[in-house]
C-alpha cells in the first residue's frame, strides 16, 4: 500500500494569509510573488522571512536592485516585524548588483548557486529577478533570453531543499513565461487608485497540493506590515434557547413599550433593522439597546460610521466604551473593504465575548467603503449579516430613510429581507405639528404588535405611548389631515 506523503505547512506570520493559502505555505515549495511596482511584494517577502527565520531555519535574501541592501533595510526596519538582531544571523542579505551589472547571466546564476551551497539555507528569496534579466547584455549572451534565464533559475530553486521565492514585477497574468508553470505557488498582488482610495488586493492564482480561497482578497499595509482580509467563514449558529418549547430567549431593548410591541423583546441571535428619517431617534434607541445589555451584564460592540460617539454627542455610549463594556469600531479610512470591516467587527466581538452589536448606520457604512466595493453593496450586506449571525450575536442596524409620505420602504438597499425583525420610525403631521410614531413591521417566527404608537424623546431616552386613537387630531368636528406610514389619511366625524 502506498503511503501518502505529508507536506508540512509553514505559518507565514502574515495575518489572514495562512487562511487564504489554505493552511499555510507548503515547505520546500517554489513560489512566485508578482505584481506591479509599489504593491507590497518586498514587504510581503520580508514579513514572511522575519516570521520564519530562526538559527536552525536560516534565510538568504538576494537583492539585485540598483540600491544597496542597507538602503532597502533602512525602510523595511520601520515595520514592526523587523528584527535587527536576526540580520547577519539567521537572515543573510547578499547583494548581486556587481554581478548583475556585468550583464553575464551565467555569472549571476553561479553566484546564487554558490551562496546557497555554502550556507544551506531553508529559505531563499531573489528580489527582483526581472531586474537581473533586463540588465543582461544580449549580444554577449544571445542564448540567455528572459524565458531561458527564468526557467533555469526556477529549475535550480525547485531542486534545492529549501522554500524559495522569486519576487518580480509583472503587470499582467498573461505574461508568457515558463516560470508560471514551474512554480508551485503564484501569489499575485494588485493595487488601484479610485478617488482618494488606494485599494490593494491579493490573489492566490496557484498553490499546489492544497485548497486555497478563490477570488481577490483585500489587504492593507500598515506599520505592523501586511494584513490580509479573507472572507469570514460562516458557520451555522444553533440557538439552543430557540429550540425549547418556551420559545426563543428574548433580549430587552431598554425601551419597555417597544419590548411589548416586539412580543417581549428581540429574540436572541436575531438581526434587527431600525429604519427611520433623520432625527427620529435611531441612535438613541441603539444606545438604549447597548445600555440595557450592559445593565444585564452583557458586553456589546458598536460600529460607528457616522459620528464618533463622543461624550457630548452620546454620553450613554461614551460611558459604556470608557468602562470597557462596549467595544468601538470607528474607522474613517477611505479604502475600507467589506471583508476588512467584517474582520474588525468579528475580532472585537471575540475579544469582548459580545452578545449585542450595533451598526450605526448602514448609510454611513456604505460611505466608509471604498468606491470599488459599493457596486455590490447589497451582496456585501448579505455577507456581513451572515457572518455576524454565525457568531450568535444579536444585531441592531440603523438605516436612514427619507420620509416622503408617499411610499413605505425599510432600506434603500433592498435588503430588508435579510433581517429577522424590522422596526420603522416615521413622522406624522397633526395640526401643523410633527409627531413621531413607531411600528413593528416584522418579527420572524414570532407574534408581534401591529399597532402604530406615538413616542417621545426626552433626556432619559425614548418613551413609547399608547396606540394612536382613530379620531386623534380632530378639532371641533373639522377634518384633520394626518399623514403616516406612506399614505395620506383624511379623517372626519
Amino acid at each position: 500500500m502506498t503511503t501518502k506523503v505529508t507536506i508540512n505547512r509553514l505559518a507565514t506570520g502574515v495575518p489572514g494569509l495562512d487562511e487564504v493559502l489554505g493552511g499555510g505555505l507548503p515547505e520546500l515549495s517554489f513560489n512566485l510573488i508578482a505584481g506591479p511596482p509599489g504593491c507590497g511584494k518586498t514587504t510581503l517577502a520580508h514579513q514572511m522571512m522575519f516570521a520564519l527565520a530562526k538559527p536552525e531555519f536560516r534565510a538568504i535574501y538576494f537583492t539585485v536592485l540598483g540600491e544597496p541592501p542597507l538602503k532597502m533595510l533602512r525602510y523595511q526596519q520601520q515595520f514592526e516585524f523587523f528584527d535587527s538582531e536576526a540580520v547577519n544571523g539567521s537572515i543573510r542579505f547578499i547583494n548581486l548588483s556587481d554581478d548583475t551589472l556585468t550583464g553575464d547571466l551565467n555569472r549571476v546564476l553561479e553566484r546564487i548557486v554558490a551562496e546557497v551551497a555554502t550556507h544551506s539555507p531553508s529559505l531563499v528569496f531573489v528580489d527582483s529577478f526581472r531586474s537581473v534579466v533586463l540588465s543582461a547584455d544580449p549580444p554577449n549572451n544571445p542564448e540567455k533570453t528572459l524565458q531561458q534565464f527564468v526557467q533555469q533559475l526556477g529549475m535550480l530553486m525547485t531542486s534545492w531543499q529549501a522554500t524559495t521565492f522569486l519576487i518580480g514585477e509583472y503587470f499582467a497574468e498573461t505574461d508568457n513565461n515558463p516560470v508560471f508553470t514551474v512554480a508551485d505557488g503564484l501569489i499575485w498582488l494588485r493595487q488601484s487608485v479610485e478617488r482618494n482610495s488606494m485599494v490593494r488586493k491579493m490573489e492566490i492564482m496557484k498553490m499546489r497540493g492544497q485548497p486555497t480561497l478563490p477570488g481577490l482578497h483585500t489587504f492593507r499595509i500598515s506599520g505592523a506590515g501586511i494584513e490580509v482580509f479573507p472572507p469570514a467563514q460562516v458557520v451555522p449558529y444553533r440557538n439552543v434557547a430557540a429550540s425549547t418549547t418556551s420559545g426563543p430567549e428574548r433580549l430587552l431593548t431598554g425601551v419597555s413599550g417597544l419590548d411589548d410591541m416586539l412580543g417581549g423583546g428581540v429574540p436572541r441571535g436575531y438581526s434587527v433593522l431600525l429604519a427611520g428619517p433623520s432625527g427620529s431617534g435611531k441612535s438613541v434607541l441603539a444606545s438604549a439597546f447597548l445600555a440595557e445589555g450592559a445593565r444585564l451584564g452583557e458586553t456589546g460592540v458598536i460600529a460607528a460610521f457616522e459620528q464618533h460617539p463622543s461624550h457630548s454627542r452620546n454620553p450613554v455610549v461614551a460611558a459604556l466604551i470608557a468602562s470597557g463594556r462596549v467595544g468601538l469600531i470607528d474607522s474613517h479610512a477611505l479604502d475600507l473593504s467589506i471583508d476588512e470591516i467584517v474582520q474588525l467587527m468579528l475580532r472585537e466581538i471575540h475579544r469582548l465575548g459580545a452578545s449585542r452589536v450595533v451598526i450605526d448606520s448602514l448609510s454611513g457604512f456604505e460611505l466608509a467603503v471604498a468606491p470599488t466595493f459599493r457596486q455590490d453593496f447589497r451582496e456585501s450586506l448579505s455577507r456581513l449579516t451572515l457572518a455576524l449571525a454565525s457568531t450568535g450575536v444579536t444585531v441592531l442596524m440603523t438605516s436612514e430613510l427619507e420620509d416622503r409620505y408617499t411610499d413605505l420602504r425599510f432600506s434603500p438597499y433592498g435588503t430588508a429581507f435579510l433581517t429577522d425583525a424590522i422596526i420603522v420610525q416615521r413622522y406624522i403631521e397633526v395640526d401643523s405639528r410633527l409627531r413621531r410614531v413607531m411600528a413593528v413591521v416584522k418579527v420572524r417566527a414570532s407574534a408581534h404588535s401591529d399597532d402604530l404608537r406615538e413616542y417621545t424623546i426626552g433626556a432619559d431616552g425614548i418613551h413609547v405611548g399608547g396606540t394612536l386613537p382613530a379620531q386623534e387630531g380632530l378639532l371641533g368636528g373639522r377634518p384633520t389631515r394626518k399623514r403616516a406610514l406612506g399614505r395620506p389619511v383624511v379623517e372626519s366625524d
